[in-house]
């Protein structure tokens, strides 16, 4: 059957760099195999052109595959399932590439792409390594390109096809069979980019992040080439400044992931030990204890069998992640994991052969790599280094074992759980873990390699930075104190004592730098680095345990959450639309609403007034229209930047009004004085009724001619409200003013005085009243602290590795001619 107006011509060509891609990266692999193998240099050369040819080859292809679909989803292709699946014609067009790494498909062709592109930077600068650290990475690149075959062998799926079409995935709905289906209203838009990727944070944080885990191949790559090839004393110095790069990239990538989780999701700050975070997280701290141990060995000839673990590890872990977040066994755990898309036995597979040979060489090769039988001092820095990677490994491996738990219980039928409160089960041990890593950072530097001979030198640069640390501790807990008891007093002293260890940790960098390096920026890499990673401890302390809910309910209306929703009613404010409301320090008000020019997505305007009147500001929480089929909205926050703190907002519940849907009518009640009228929700009894009142707006003389009845109503839940409509009389026509009781969903109307002389009240319950919104507002103090040594410590890592290259580089000798 032919199909008019479908495009196939862009989806055969990605076919065929698809199979070219997996073509070539076996051919790389099996030659740069060869050529490290090779003992004659002329077969070296031979078998590495054709590797070098072949990996070249595996990287074009990819990159056409990267821009072939790029072309099909800005094209607007819906007969391919990714483009229909992943985009939609009223998507902004800074999220056509948001599309890519939406799906599977483009998370595997991102990795891909990037390890590809650091294995053609190898090819230039590896040297004598090109070839094994190459083979590594080439064989890497195979298993990724079968991810993205989407072929069936033997019944067995291998892969995902991202240039399938909709009607070959769905095979058997009726609409495919007709030849001109592409015309059917099904097919006229597609599903869209889901609602919570559409920030800009998700067009630079995945490829970051995937530069990140494509990196920590290298440092695997270079620890498995000296394995293999038992060059055990040359890799450690080439590898470092990949090592650092990595570490770098990955951390960027992490912290881009918490930046986007403040910004786009309603975790109520940066960091809730999602699964997805978690998995980011361990290779990062692992590879860090990478780094620490491979700088011992490289001073001292210390740790090289735990520099080859942690490396190893660094990228097995990354491997793994990748099954937990893509298989779909955390699903129903975290916001933004992969369904399963029925490639669970593949992705095992792809583990085991990553997994098995790297540990089998490990282990076979371990009694070889050189050790010093010799204990280290402990007045040396390689044994507190040591500890300090030791403390990192194990805070990585408490983090993935907690997040490992579905695996663990669907393998050994167990019902293991971290408990009620996730974040409390991981923070409880974390805590501990950065009160050492904190003041391990501080002191480590102070003593030499090998042995620290002059010790009290050594004790008096240790109790300068603690003395000012224990200062600013002090001067923080008389004069802006952490007052966080919700896990009793024992958490908030190991805070308090995390908090001296940070800034022990920042004082004692700047001291060293001082006075252990004489202010000697260009090698102070590790130390600016420590600086920044001491501050992103202090602003994650202050930030999180002072941070404080401002918009407690004073209202007395709640709204009606769904049963599974997290929020706390007492802690979100309802706002009726242009009514201020009173939110503690501030006055809230929602001033108006509008809808962008695509129609999925809801700005509202809240102003905050301070009370003091110094400042009056508005923030625009939006509502974004669900994709992909489900109904009803999600939410973007907005926040507020000072250099001290953020307020934070999101709207947790929206109402929107249409009167003209408001079919319900007033019900006349005619009434005495200390009468009373049932509605559903309890009784009013009316009071009295007020000749010209002067209340409130209402100040009426003896001119005028208007009459208010008071009502008390009464809640059967024991609250009591006032209720006062009023009817004027104004030149000879008659005009009511009813009143509003709005947690109720009431109004009241004075309708008229009858003949009998009675006051007539007509009373209508409505939840069509007027628009309203709850509001959610954190306050977090000093949460730029944390950005800003996220920073630092990138710039630190930049640093390190400027300085190791340049110290790798050959010196020229100059030769004077006499």
């Amino acid at each position: 059957m032919q199909y008019p107006g479908e495009h196939l011509l862009p989806g055969q060509f990605g076919h065929f760099f698809t199979i070219l891609s997996l073509v070539a990266a076996l051919v790389a692999t099996v030659a740069y195999y060869k050529s490290a193998q090779a003992i004659l240099p002329d077969e070296q050369q031979s078998w590495k052109k054709i590797a070098r040819i072949a990996f070249g080859a595996n990287v074009a292809s990819l990159v056409a595959i990267f821009a072939l679909l790029l072309y099909i989803i800005s094209n607007h292709y819906f007969e391919y399932f990714y483009a229909w699946n992943h985009s939609n014609k009223t998507l902004d067009p800074k999220y056509l590439l948001s599309c890519i790494w939406e799906g599977q498909e483009g998370g595997f062709l991102l990795w891909s792409l990037w390890q590809g592109l650091l294995g053609l930077i190898l090819m230039r600068t590896a040297k004598t390594w090109e070839a094994p650290v190459l083979t590594v990475i080439s064989f890497a690149q195979f298993t990724l390109a079968t991810m993205l075959l989407g072929v069936y062998i033997f019944g067995v799926k291998i892969g995902l096809n991202p240039f399938l079409l909709v009607r070959e995935q769905f095979q058997e709905a009726p609409l495919f069979r007709s030849p001109n289906y592409l015309s059917a209203p099904a097919m006229q838009d597609g599903q869209g980019l889901n609602q919570l990727l559409q920030n800009y944070w998700m067009v630079i944080h995945p490829p970051v992040l995937f530069l990140g885990f494509a990196s920590t191949v290298v440092p695997f790559g270079y620890a498995l080439a000296a394995l293999w090839q038992r060059r055990y004393t040359e890799w450690t110095k080439p590898v470092l400044p990949w090592a650092l790069f990595s570490a770098a990239i990955l951390g960027t990538g992490i912290m881009m992931g918490a930046a986007w989780a403040y910004e786009s999701l309603t975790f109520g700050g940066y960091w809730a030990w999602d699964p997805v975070e978690n998995a980011s997280l361990v290779p990062w701290l692992i590879l860090v204890a990478g780094l620490h141990t491979n700088l011992i060995y490289n001073s001292t000839g210390y740790s090289q069998r735990t520099t080859v673990l942690f490396y190893i590890l660094t990228y097995i872990f990354v491997v793994y992640s990748s099954f937990l977040t893509k298989s779909g066994v955390l699903g129903d755990s975290s916001v933004h994991a992969f369904v399963s898309a029925g490639l669970n036995a593949q992705m095992v597979l792809w583990m085991a052969v990553i997994i098995i040979p790297a540990i089998w060489l490990l282990i076979n090769r371990y009694k070889q790599i050189p050790a010093i039988v010799k204990e280290e001092s402990t007045y040396s820095r390689e044994f507190w280094m040591f500890i300090g990677s030791l403390v990192l490994f194990l805070s990585a491996m408490y983090v993935i074992i907690s997040t490992s738990l579905p695996v663990i219980n669907k393998l050994f039928k167990t019902n293991l759980a971290v408990g009620e409160d996730v974040e409390f089960s991981y923070n409880r041990v974390q805590i501990w873990i950065a009160i050492l890593i904190g003041v391990l950072t501080a002191i480590t530097q102070f003593f030499r390699f090998r042995e620290t001979p002059d010790r009290k030198n050594l004790r008096m640069r240790m109790l300068i930075p603690g003395s000012v640390a224990l200062l600013a501790t002090i001067a923080i807990a008389v004069f802006g104190p952490i007052e966080y008891y919700k896990y009793g007093a024992g958490f908030l002293a190991a805070i308090y004592v995390a908090v001296f260890a940070s800034i022990y940790a920042v004082f004692g960098n700047i001291f060293y730098i001082w006075k252990g390096l004489n202010g000697k920026l260009k090698s102070a890499g590790g130390s600016v680095a420590h600086i920044g990673f001491g501050m992103m401890l202090l602003g994650i302390l202050i930030s999180s345990s002072k941070k404080e809910v401002l918009s407690h309910n004073t209202t007395g209306i709640h709204l009606p959450f769904s049963e599974n929703s997290k929020e706390n009613p007492v802690e979100n404010l309802t706002l009726i639309k242009t009514v201020p409301t009173d939110m503690g320090r501030y006055t809230a008000t929602y001033v108006s609403d509008s809808l962008n020019s695509k129609g999925n997505i809801t700005y509202f305007k809240i102003r905050f007034d301070e009370k003091n009147g110094k400042e009056s500001f508005a923030l625009y929480p939006n509502l974004i229209r669900n994709t992909k089929g489900a109904e009803g909205f999600s939410n973007n926050p907005d926040s507020r930047h000072y250099w001290d703190k953020d307020i934070f907002s999101y709207i947790s519940y929206a109402d929107q009004i249409d009167p003209q849907k408001d079919t319900s009518s007033f019900k006349p009640h005619e009434m005495e004085i200390r009468d009373s009228v049932f509605y559903s929700n309890g009784f009013m009894i009316l009071d009295s009724v007020v000749h010209n009142p002067s209340f409130g707006p209402y100040q009426y003389t003896a001119n005028d001619t208007a009459l208010m009845a008071v009502l008390t109503i009464y809640v059967k839940d024991g609250r009591t409200y006032k209720s006062r409509p009023i009817l004027e009389i104004k030149n000879g026509q008659i005009e009511h003013k009813p009143d509003t009781a709005f947690a109720q969903n009431l109004i009241l109307n004075f309708n008229r005085i009858t003949d009998e002389q009675k006051p007539e009240i007509g009373v209508k319950e409505s939840g069509n009243i007027l628009p309203f919104v709850s509001l959610k507002v954190y306050l977090f103090p000093h949460i730029n602290v944390l950005w800003l040594g996220t920073i630092i410590m990138i710039i630190g890592f930049v640093m390190s590795i400027v300085w190791r290259v340049r110290t790798m580089r050959p010196k020229m000798k100059v030769v004077q001619k006499n």
